[in-house]
């Protein structure tokens, strides 16, 4: 009698066990990360770009954009390094449909071969570039960084004084990449349009002023007031980080012209020397 109700009991957990299991695999879901893709100029086009993991590690790159125009085909690439800094191309995309504003496109290879994984291209140095049309690759509407490139939201701003030249101040601001490199974006107001302004963080204070150049930025441009850097190391390549800068000892000088370097046109301390 024993050896019956083992059998039974046997019987019955295999049952159980089967109404458990129906041997059916979950359907995979892969993760995701969402890029912004910031109008240029006054394109006025603009979204993101969703980067979406494949099961066998390849992934699909979409790009939802709005403000493009029906009967307009958009070319759009992932590059090299990032925005402020500009390179090659290293992944084609499919062109952006004007009439949807949409762009789906499967990669598990870059343009020259390399394989590639959802994994690497999330961690990637690189950007997205949208452009108006095959024959206008020159003109960006929409760019976005991607990868290690990604803003953390971490920032400081430093005021830039007139010094020079009456009528010519801004700002500098630091923000923080994942990858713990820096942005820096200096914002000038009041320069002339057809200007260039050479600018640089010199080491020590601007009480202490002059010293020597540690970290050379793009030039400011007259008709934008605007210039963008991507710091990583020292005009010496010694490694500088994020939350090196923020607290280093050296200020910002931005020049009236290549030709004119003794003429400062804005100025200021940063970093441990703010607010000094």
């Amino acid at each position: 009698m024993k050896r019956v109700f083992l059998m039974l009991l046997s019987i019955a957990t295999l049952v159980a066990c089967s109404d458990d299991d129906d041997g059916t695999t979950p359907p995979f879901e892969g993760d995701s990360e969402v890029y912004e893709l910031n109008a240029i100029g006054d394109s006025g086009v603009s979204g993101d770009a969703t980067i979406t993991e494949n099961e066998d590690g390849s992934f699909v790159v979409e790009l939802d954009l709005n403000g493009t125009s029906e009967g307009n085909m958009h070319p759009a690439h992932i590059h090299f390094n990032s925005a402020a800094e500009g390179g090659g191309i290293a992944i084609s995309l499919e062109p952006v449909d004007g009439a949807t504003g949409m762009s789906t496109t499967t990669i598990s290879k870059m343009d020259d071969g390399t394989s590639i994984t959802y994994d690497e291209v999330v961690n990637f140095d690189g950007y997205i570039n949208v452009h108006l049309s095959a024959d206008a690759l020159q003109t960006i509407v929409a760019q976005g960084d991607i990868g290690e490139n990604v803003l953390t939201g971490e920032s400081v701003t430093y005021d830039l004084n007139t010094k020079d030249v009456e009528g010519i101040s801004g700002t500098a601001t630091f923000e923080e990449r994942i990858s713990g490199e820096t942005l820096i974006t200096l914002n000038i107001e009041g320069t002339p349009e057809d200007g260039s302004h050479p600018a640089h963080i010199h080491m020590g204070s601007v009480a202490d002023a002059p010293g020597a150049i540690a970290i050379s930025l793009n030039s400011v441009d007259g008709a934008t007031g605007m210039s963008m850097t991507a710091i990583s190391e020292t005009d010496a390549e010694a490694a500088i980080t994020y939350d090196e800068l923020i607290v280093y000892d050296g200020y910002i000088n931005v020049h009236l012209s290549a030709d004119q370097l003794d003429v400062i046109v804005a100025q200021g301390d940063i970093g441990a020397n703010a607010g000094s």
